[in-house]
């Protein structure tokens, strides 16, 4: 173990055997298995029939399962930041997996979780974290905005109900996709325990979710975080993850608010701070497209017009399309302005923008050393105009101080203050005196403060610079691009010649050093303006990737608009050169300019980029120049290529040299093309002859056409015109001598071909089923191109603003108690409605009383609904369809079955699901969702009723037929109901006849059988129920910080009892009472007597005479006994009472004996047996020995005498 590292066995390939003649095979293009069915055609045939469409059926079942019904992708080219939404009861670590998940893909922290987080995962994606508090409306609200939920589960405690309830949720609003996570996995501490625990909890999370739902496991916490790598691996699944698109979002906008500000008058809000206040949201716009002035619902608030819909600059866009693996540090923004990050952060009465961030969307300069700057600033005695009046730059060593007074007459520059919406400051604008036609970039003169060469008195200066800067710029580019020299033709990739190279381009020493900085990480330092001369074929691909960064640099600098730039021959060179150190100042902003214009100029190598390394003319090799051997005279003006596509060209007048009309022009470029001159064995004309050469004659297989060759096919003539012709193209032809290898090649080359048309339209696997995702595939390329082209401006007022956009919504007349409660902790949504979503009618509902929800509901008892966006509280009638049609009303839900319910609320589409709760103040231990169901109708045209029961009593009763009081008041009422069947309690059935003029309400009925006066008459009816119309939202965000969760709303009416202590009386006549009823007496039963006479003796009544009394002599008379009598009678009773007893002992006794006796007969008996049976086993054993004796004599063959 001295630090060496045991080498590991290398792997020795095969040469020999049988698997090496197989790969063998397989690389010539042969296929052993075809050889296998050849040589035993038995081993690949169908065993058993059965079993064959069994393997068929399951796969194909399996293949049908993934199957989903193609829908059009309508997902935009950027699209909007996937919201993941961590769920979970509390205390289980919602919020510092947010925070390892945010450090994971951003490199930073963040402390409190305060609305949604917005972050680059890639390069194509973003994800928006939102944390839900175990607050059911906010659970209600975030499932019908999440795309994936992230569902943490603490393993130490198990399932709690809030994770069902939220998987309930879910699965009523259109199920995202769910990933659980389980926590606390270092409370175990036995390892058998914690496997145990995972599998019964991945199961349970399978029945709820789905069979093979992903569960991670959060093995420990390190120093309150949990692990890198498993919060590594969450992200990954994360990144890669794909969405079903779910039918309520993609039918409707929505906007996940993470910006709020208020926009009142303040005055208004002096005068009156209880006013309706003026709000514009901003978030991500998500669904489809949203129309301006629409309408919208915000879950907990209510329903607004939106006045007015704007799209911003994405604060947290996706990177430049770039080659390249990883993110840069800059790309790795996080954009929460709800919880202080991105820019902006939330106080209660003020919004503070915090500009240097470092991952705002604007591109922000490093941190300047601010300590020695404010010191500097504290210790200075002179204004800066002073300073700059007083202060003097040599450029050079050796060289003239330079005044600023010399450089305002040199110069003829002004400034212009303009304020640059995107940086949100002033910025100072050069204008051009002598040159009318200049446009300019505004610069920032940040960048310059950056550079950590300046000295002490360029940091005091650093503030009002932008003249000076300026002038150095345009000193140094004239210095570089005069004293440069040329290097050898032939380039070296080393570093030095890598350096001169960046000289050549570097403006600046910032540029310098930043270019020097993309060495040291081993990017090139070149700005992507390159010429035919400098480039090489592996910069060019590192010049696509940095190419943004030279025109970020142009912005800084200043330009000028004239093109044209005079060349300098070598005699003025040298006389510059003699005249020493002062001749460089003069004309020296022109040297500048052509400088500069040069840069500009400098056109990247388009042929290069796309062929590859270019071989170079002789006479651009003739026209360089050297200086010394060492340096070469960079002159891009004298190149062929301009830079028409560079990032400002537009201010520049372009070159139009280049007239393509002529021919001669066309000439030039025709070789870079696939019809141009290439090399004779490349040539596209000489191989497909060689092709028609090469395979003649063909037949198709399926048409049984047959195809003739071209040369078959001319006549003589054409072939004597065109000799000329063909002797050309033989020279190029591949002359094959041998006649029996070019056929063999040709028969190869068919057979390649066959199977390549079998396998492109022999392809029986092509269904509908495709047939309909490639529909669905040119539908969403249809919709992309038709505004693909058009700027977004004139897009938003055809299509409305798309998905992926960031925009700003104005909506007037909220409430105020929206903006003084406003906490971040709660998701604001912004729901976009439909034409006829806004309005208010009958709904009628399919509804089933959730499982384990432990009480039935009741009719008329407000019921929370959650439905479509809106949260409201609304009254239900519950029914059910009877077997004619009628739908009855149920004074309660049916306890395993479904019902329908009849509501009035938003009229919402058909098939929309919708779960109800009855409370959501406060958590309670029960289950909180207290029902689920679906739209079946939004009109009134089911009549629920009502059964009514009429009771009537007869007063006249003439056989069938009886006069009814009552049931009725007039003779109207009896005149609607004639013909109605009516009842008695006993069951005689009825109908009405007609009124009676008296009394009042009295009608004649008929009746099956006669009436009693005892009986009671009903009629039964039904009588239509009005549904309640009571429409109450949910309003919770309106309710103070810290009692969001505490909406009352209506209470039903126990509660309203329980609360106010009254107690029910109950109706008398459903009381029990004590029955008493009179004794009833029955005749003696009389027997005729003929009947008598059939009777059987065994049921005749027998003639017996009753018992009369006994006569007195026959009555025994009573004794009564004298004293001594008495005292005889007593001792005999007590002798006869001893004796008894002592009878009763005795037999006690004897018994006892007998049983000692019987138990001492059993045991003698069983020795008895045992003694016989020794005794016949001896016998037996003794029989047994002499039997095998005369055996074994009579084997031997003598005989024994007894």
């Amino acid at each position: 173990m001295d630090g060496k590292v045991k080498e590991q066995k290398r792997h020795q390939q095969k040469h020999s055997g049988p698997k090496v003649e197989k790969k063998k095979l397989k690389r010539q293009g042969g296929s052993t298995e075809d050889d296998e069915r050849k040589r035993n055609p038995k081993a690949f045939a169908v065993q058993s029939a059965v079993r064959m469409a069994k393997t068929f059926h399951r796969a194909q079942d399996i293949k049908a399962k993934k199957h989903h019904i193609p829908l059009v992708d309508r997902t935009p080219l950027e699209p909007p930041p996937v919201v993941i939404v961590v769920v979970g009861p509390p205390k289980v670590g919602k919020s510092t997996l947010i925070r390892c998940l945010i450090k994971n893909f951003t490199r930073q922290k963040l402390g409190d979780i305060c609305g949604p987080v917005t972050i680059v995962s890639g390069k194509k994606r973003r994800l928006t974290f939102m944390e839900c508090n175990n607050d059911i409306n906010t659970m209600i609200d975030l499932a019908k905005v999440a795309d994936l939920v992230l569902m943490l589960i603490d393993a130490s405690f198990g399932f709690e109900m809030e994770t069902f309830e939220f998987l309930n949720i879910c699965q009523v609003h259109g199920f995202p996709r769910i990933m659980g996570v389980l926590t606390h996995l270092d409370s175990f501490k036995n390892n058998k325990t914690l496997r145990k625990t995972k599998k019964n909890l991945k199961h349970r999370f399978w029945t709820e979710v789905y069979q093979g739902a992903k569960l991670f496991y959060l093995s420990g916490m390190v120093y309150g975080e949990y692990q890198t790598q498993e919060v590594k691996n969450l992200g990954r699944f994360i990144s890669v993850m794909k969405f079903r698109p779910l039918v309520w979002q993609t039918s409707h906008p929505y906007v996940l608010v993470d910006r709020m500000e208020d926009l009142t008058d303040p005055e208004r809000l002096r005068t009156d701070p209880k006013c309706d206040r003026t709000v514009s949201l901003y978030g991500y716009l998500r669904g489809t497209y949203l129309k301006n002035k629409g309408q919208v619902h915000i879950p907990g608030v209510g329903d607004f017009q939106v006045a007015d819909v704007n799209f911003l600059p994405d604060p947290c866009s996706l990177p430049d399309t770039q080659k390249k693996r990883a993110l840069n540090e800059k790309e790795r923004l996080l954009y929460a302005p709800m919880a202080g990050v991105g820019g902006v952060v939330y106080d209660k009465d003020a919004v503070y923008i915090d500009l240097p961030a470092s991952h705002v969307k604007e591109q922000q300069e490093e941190v300047r050393p601010t300590t020695e700057l404010v010191q500097s600033l504290i210790d200075t005695h002179a204004t800066l105009d002073a300073k700059m009046a007083a202060s003097k730059v040599s450029l050079f060593s050796g060289s003239a101080t330079l005044d600023p007074a010399d450089f305002d007459e040199q110069s003829g520059e002004k400034e212009e203050q303009v304020w640059d919406p995107n940086t949100q400051r002033k910025r100072r604008k050069v204008v051009f005196a002598e040159k009318e036609e200049g446009s300019d970039v505004s610069g920032s003169s940040d960048e310059d403060d950056e550079s950590d060469d300046g000295d002490q008195e360029e940091q005091e200066e650093g503030e009002d610079e932008d003249n000076l800067c300026t002038f150095l710029k345009e000193a140094r580019a004239k210095s570089e691009t005069s004293n440069v020299r040329e290097p050898p033709p032939v380039k070296k990739q080393k570093l030095e010649e890598r350096k001169e190279e960046i000289l050549v381009f570097a403006d600046s020493e910032d540029e310098l050093e930043m270019s020097e900085e993309e060495e040291e990480d081993g990017r090139p330092g070149d700005s992507g303006n390159c010429s035919e001369e400098s480039d090489d074929g592996e910069e060019a691909e590192d010049d696509d990737d940095n190419g943004g960064s030279e025109d970020e640099s142009m912005e800084d600098e200043d330009e000028a608009a004239d093109p044209t730039v005079k060349k300098q021959s070598a005699s003025e060179k040298e006389e510059e050169e003699e005249q020493g150190a002062l001749r460089w100042k003069d004309g020296l902003q022109q040297k500048a300019l052509e400088a500069f214009l040069q840069q500009q100029e400098a056109a990247p190598n388009l042929r290069k980029l796309v062929y590859g390394s270019v071989v170079e003319a002789d006479d651009e090799a003739g026209e360089e120049e050297e200086l010394g051997g060492l340096f070469r005279v960079s002159r891009p003006q004298n190149s062929k290529k301009f830079q028409a596509n560079a990032f400002d060209c537009s201010r520049f007048h372009p070159d139009t040299s280049h007239n393509w009309d002529l021919e001669e022009m066309l000439n030039s470029i025709r070789d870079c093309f696939v019809t141009g001159k290439w090399a004779e064995g490349q040539d596209a004309a000489t191989l497909l002859k060689e092709d028609e050469e090469l395979y003649g004659d063909f037949e198709d297989l399926e048409t049984g056409e047959v195809h003739k060759g071209q040369t078959g096919q001319h006549n003589p003539a054409e072939n004597s015109e065109n000799d000329d012709h063909d002797d050309e193209a033989e020279e190029t032809l591949v002359k094959v001598n041998d006649d029996e290898v070019q056929k063999n090649k040709r028969i190869e080359k068919k057979r390649r071909l066959k199977e390549r048309f079998d396998a492109e339209y022999d392809d029986g696997d092509a269904t509908y089923f495709d047939d309909l995702k490639e529909e669905m595939q040119k539908q969403a390329e249809l919709n992309r191109a038709e505004f693909e082209d058009v700027d977004d401006e004139t897009r938003v007022q055809y299509e409305g603003f798309r998905p992926g956009m960031y925009v700003r919504l104005e909506i007037p007349s909220l409430p105020c108690e929206f903006v003084t409660n406003f906490d971040p902790h709660y998701p604001i949504i912004l729901g976009g409605l439909s034409s006829g979503e806004g309005n208010i009618g009958y709904l009628q509902m399919r509804l089933k009383k959730h499982r384990w929800h432990n009480r039935i509901l009741k009719t008329r008892d407000p019921l929370i609904l959650s439905l479509g966006w809106r949260r409201f509280q609304t009254i239900p009638l519950y029914h059910i369809e009877d077997h004619n049609g009628r739908h009855r009303l149920l004074k309660y839900t049916p306890q395993h079955m479904h019902c329908g319910a009849s509501i009035w609320g938003p009229v919402t589409p058909q098939g929309t699901g919708f779960l109800a709760v009855q409370s959501v103040a406060g958590t309670k231990a029960n289950f909180r969702i207290a029902a689920t169901g679906v739209i079946l109708d939004l009109d009134k045209s089911v009549t629920v009723v009502k059964k009514l029961k009429l009771i009537g009593y007869p007063y006249k009763i003439f056989k069938n037929t009886c006069f009814i009081k009552g049931m009725f008041n007039t003779v109207l009422e009896v005149a609607k109901f004639e013909g109605a069947s009516v009842r008695t309690v006993s069951g005689v059935r009825g109908q009405i006849k007609k009124a009676l003029s008296t009394p009042p309400g009295a009608y004649r009925a008929t009746f099956e059988d006669r009436l009693l006066m005892s009986d009671i008459v009903f009629l039964r009816s039904w009588y239509p129920v009005s549904v309640p119309q009571l429409y109450n939202p949910v309003t919770s965000l309106l309710l103070p910080v810290g009692q969001k969760d505490s909406w009352g709303g209506m209470r039903t009416l126990g509660q309203l009892k329980h609360d106010l202590g009254i107690r029910t009386k109950p109706n008398a006549d459903s009381l029990y009472k004590p029955v008493v009823r009179a004794q009833r007496r029955f005749n003696p039963l009389h027997i005729p007597k003929e009947l008598q006479k059939a009777l059987p003796f065994k049921s005749k009544p027998k003639q017996q005479q009753p018992k009369g009394k006994m006569p007195r002599d026959l009555l025994r008379p009573t004794v009564i006994r004298e004293p001594h009598e008495k005292k005889v009678a007593a001792l005999l009773h007590a002798l006869t009472t001893v004796h008894h007893n002592k009878r009763k002992k005795a037999r006690t006794v004897q018994h006892t004996k007998h049983k000692e006796f019987l138990q001492q007969k059993k045991e003698q008996e069983e020795a008895k047996l045992k003694r016989h049976k020794e005794a016949r086993k001896k016998q037996y054993r003794i029989m047994g020995q002499m039997d095998q004796k005369k055996q074994r004599s009579s084997l031997k063959g003598a005989t024994q005498d007894n």
